[in-house]
């Protein structure tokens, strides 16, 4: 029974329990519907008041898109009426100046045709004119008896004669005027250049001595057979003397530079007392090497005593070079030397580059290092080599341009040839055989001889001057002046000397009358 009424309560629980939660489930749904709708209005609202808001932003954007497409329009408008204003008053100038075109066209046309009349009218009048010297012309050669040819010929000589007449004078002129104002201060630099440089000349002959112990050593150096001597010879490139001269050998070469590699082997053979051909060979081997450091030192020397520097060291082997070639007996190094300090104290009286003098100077007769290497004149040659080295262009056309083989570019070449002609022709400078000496002096009468109207001509002071005497009858004062400078030009071209040579012509009348 217990169990029974217990069921019945829980079962009574059970119920009531599920009703419980049914109404409560009931009274959440209710609750959650009212708050979704609650939800669904206030959505509704937003969107409407969203749709609204948009509503207005598009009528306001579409307000200002309006306003702006009117006030680009109102501008562009104003622009185009500006353009319209513009091109019509451009039609109205061309307008204008089709009207001055026009104008002017028919002012040309108006001109045109007075011209071609003024042609015609001048052509006609050069008709008649020609007509009536053709007609003057054959009266004047009846009249003369001569035809224009001949007129012609004559009037050419006449103007011939008058204009070599007005060419003597001109030239008599100008030379008198460029010595009054050039001789003078020329004559002072000159004067002044070797006056501030003395140096000593010597003369070096075509032979070298040596001096030996004894009369005995002769016969050591000549050897068995003379293979000695003959070996000596050969690789020296001299001719060995040996005569009765007491204690002495004589070298004979015409290269310096062989008779000095010849006597310095000759003396360390003769100090050593071995001489045999293979001692010699070794000898002159050594010789040789050391001869060549002594000349690469020789042109330092020489470029440091002129002042010089940067200097390829080509250049400067070539300039120890010339310490053993001469001209005319005159020591080549030496004669650089002297020109370099001549061109310093030149340029400087002439407000010159000193130091550029002093170069040129010193390079000018450096083609004669190799003049026996290379075909052609010193003065090209070494122009060539200072150009291979990268030497400014004024000292190459210096040195190629001071014995007159190219066209002077500046006033350093006219240095050049002036100092070089001071060096050479100095007292003592320079010395010639007497065969060469006679033989210039008979050349300087033959040039001179052989010019029209010359009678006789005399080369004196020692060659320095030629006196050219001539027929007073054939000859004036204005043929004499072009005589001296034909003469003077036929020398340059012809001979080569140490210095200048003055060119004088005489031409006096004598009249000669008798008292009877």
């Amino acid at each position: 029974m217990k169990v029974l009424i217990g069921l019945i309560a829980a079962m009574g629980g059970l119920a009531v329990g599920y009703l419980i939660r049914h109404v409560l489930g009931s009274l959440k749904a209710n609750a959650s519907e009212k708050r979704a709708q609650q939800s669904m209005s206030e959505a509704e609202r937003e969107a409407e008041t969203i749709r609204k808001d948009g509503q207005i932003q598009a009528k306001a954007e579409v307000l200002q898109a309006r306003e702006d497409f009117e006030k680009s329009t109102k501008q562009r408008r104003k622009e185009l009426e500006a353009i319209e204003e513009r091109v019509s008053q451009r039609e109205v100038n061309l307008d204008r100046k089709m009207a001055l075109v026009e104008k002017k066209e028919h002012q040309v046309d108006t001109r045109i045709s007075e011209q071609t009349e003024a042609m015609q009218r001048v052509e006609a009048r050069e008709a008649k004119a020609k007509a009536m010297v053709a007609e003057e012309v054959e009266k004047l050669q009846r009249v003369a008896g001569m035809t224009s040819e001949e007129a012609k010929s004559m009037l050419l000589e006449r103007v011939e004669q008058e204009v070599h007449n007005e060419t003597g004078g001109l030239i008599r002129r100008l030379q008198e005027t460029a010595k009054e104002t050039a001789e003078a201060e020329a004559k002072r630099i000159v004067a002044m250049a070797i006056q501030r440089y003395g140096a000593s000349h010597s003369a070096e002959m075509m032979t070298s001595v040596v001096q030996l112990p004894s009369d005995d050593m002769k016969g050591r150096i000549i050897g068995r057979d003379g293979r000695n001597i003959r070996t000596l010879e050969s690789v020296t490139g001299v001719n060995l003397l040996i005569d009765d001269t007491p204690e002495a050998v004589v070298i004979s070469g015409f290269d310096p530079l062989r008779r000095e590699v010849a006597r310095q082997s000759l003396e360390m053979l003769v100090a050593d007392g071995r001489i045999h051909p293979a001692r010699i060979e070794e000898v002159v081997a050594k010789v040789r090497e050391e001869l060549d450091e002594s000349i690469r030192k020789l042109g330092e020397e020489a470029a440091y005593e002129a002042d010089i520097k940067d200097v390829a060291p080509e250049l400067l082997r070539r300039l120890g070079r010339l310490q053993y070639r001469t001209s005319y007996s005159q020591n080549v190094l030496r004669h650089s030397l002297e020109v370099a300090r001549l061109m310093s104290m030149m340029a400087g009286e002439l407000g010159l580059n000193v130091a550029l003098a002093r170069r040129i100077g010193l390079f000018h007769d450096i083609g004669k290092a190799l003049d026996h290497e290379v075909e052609g004149g010193h003065a090209l040659i070494g122009a060539d080599l200072l150009k291979r080295h990268n030497e400014d262009s004024i000292v190459v056309n210096s040195v190629a341009a001071h014995h007159d083989d190219v066209e002077a570019e500046s006033i350093y070449a006219l240095l050049t040839s002036a100092a070089d002609a001071i060096s050479s022709s100095r007292l003592g400078a320079r010395s010639e055989t007497t065969e060469i000496y006679l033989k210039r002096l008979e050349n300087l009468e033959r040039i001179a001889n052989g010019f029209e109207g010359v009678t006789k001509s005399y080369a004196i002071q020692a060659g320095r001057e030629v006196r050219v005497l001539v027929q007073p009858e054939q000859i004036d004062d204005n043929d004499a002046i072009v005589l001296a400078r034909n003469v003077s030009k036929k020398i340059e071209s012809d001979l080569q000397y140490p210095g200048q040579i003055r060119v004088t012509v005489v031409r006096e009348t004598r009249c000669v009358e008798y008292a009877r």
